[in-house]
């Protein structure tokens, strides 16, 4: 349970700080956003010991949650459209790669489901939230540094969780 409230509120602080962008060495500009919705794929891989319709569960509250901040006026329209849009792409694609995967290692499942999402989120989300309004080599270099930032976090996080998530996964496949 703790996973799913460390999920849902990265979710929403990544949402709330989606326009606030530092420059990265190499990759130009990168959300601050980034660095946090990168511990949400680790979260939500953390969230499948309690089954599919729970992480679909969580993953459609934070969407929703995510459109109150927009009706709220807390955040711009078209930001919670594209996370919306993106979270609902990739988090479903993860979950579905994750799924398949239970009988593999923990970094199996996590990095498998990763290389799937990661991207998709990235990109549909710049898509949408940006296109039109910044260069299109800004939102290449947005595109590409968001990549690397989250599966940098996502691995850190998977690194520190690895040991607990295998040990946890071979006691309920004993079960």
């Amino acid at each position: 349970m703790v996973s799913a409230i460390i999920y849902v509120t990265a979710v929403l602080v990544a949402n709330l700080t989606a326009t606030w962008f530092i420059p990265l060495p190499v990759f130009g500009q990168v959300a601050v956003g980034t660095f946090v919705f990168g511990f949400t794929f680790t979260q939500r891989d953390r969230m499948h010991r309690h089954g599919r319709k729970f992480v679909y569960t969580v993953i459609f509250i934070a969407a929703g949650l995510s459109a109150l901040l927009s009706l709220a006026g807390a955040v711009d329209g078209r930001i919670i459209v594209a996370s919306v849009i993106a979270i609902i792409l990739s988090e479903t694609a993860d979950t579905e790669v994750y799924q398949r995967l239970l009988a593999k290692s923990w970094w199996h499942r996590v990095l498998s489901s990763n290389a799937v999402s990661i991207p998709l989120d990235s990109i549909f989300f710049n898509l949408v939230a940006f296109l039109g309004v910044f260069d299109v080599r800004f939102l290449v270099s947005l595109i590409v540094g968001e990549i690397v930032v989250k599966f940098a976090v996502g691995a850190v996080t998977a690194v520190w969780r690895s040991k607990h998530e295998d040990q946890i996964s071979s006691d309920s496949a004993s079960v």
